[in-house]
């Protein structure tokens, strides 16, 4: 069932949050209060549902945390009628269905109403996997959820996913809220507790897969 959450109307940003059909993969919107600018954050699904909160801004990009089947369902159909351009990590280029317009690379900024959004490349789920951060929020799309990793396909993935959280996003501070690609916000204070006693216990050579830190 499709869901729609304020998560923030600060200053002049807005963040929605939509749950979509059909495999529960969230979307986010970041607009311009002021400007009526905005940028939407992947395209899993209920393309008629995202093109309506976009009915009175002009959409400035659709990027993509990473190219996986559940993240892309609407994004042919919202690329064209949206007429925006897309854009994603050159390592998952070629997951998408469609062309994307731009490449990102890890650094690169947007300005999105009196804040600047950072691009951070967090290479593991995928190789091209990004998490986008604006002021106090991280959009980590499928690379953190509250309780644990995203999923990995190998041994070598796991410690690639853990490696870019370690060194990128526990780099960030512990009120940062992070936005998933699926389920709730967490913090990365929260996660950070977790990670550290999963370290400290150690873990299985050969994990992968879906893994939690308990």
């Amino acid at each position: 069932m499709n869901k729609i959450e304020l998560i923030d109307c600060t200053n002049d940003t807005e963040i929605y949050r939509l749950e979509t059909e059909p495999f529960g993969t969230n979307t986010y919107i970041i607009s311009c209060c002021d400007s009526r600018k905005a940028v939407l954050i992947d395209a899993p699904g209920s393309a008629d549902l995202i093109a309506e909160k976009f009915k009175d801004t002009e959409v400035q990009f659709i990027l993509m945390t990473h190219g996986h089947g559940d993240h892309t369902v609407a994004l042919e159909e919202l690329h064209k009628n949206l007429k925006t351009p897309l854009a994603v990590h050159e390592g998952d280029a070629s997951m998408l269905p469609i062309k994307a317009d731009h490449l990102l690379k890890d650094g690169d900024l947007f300005q999105c109403g009196s804040d600047k959004m950072e691009v951070i490349h967090v290479p593991g789920h995928t190789p091209g996997s990004l998490c986008f951060k604006i002021g106090k929020y991280l959009i980590s799309g499928d690379t953190l959820f509250p309780g644990g990793p995203g999923k990995t396909g190998s041994q070598k993935d796991f410690k690639t996913i853990m490696a870019s959280i370690k060194e990128r996003l526990l780099a960030l501070p512990d009120e940062t809220v992070v936005l998933p690609g699926h389920g709730n916000p967490t913090t990365i204070g929260e996660e950070r507790k977790q990670i550290e006693e999963f370290m400290k216990k150690g873990y299985p050579e050969n994990l992968h897969g879906d893994v939690t830190w308990k």
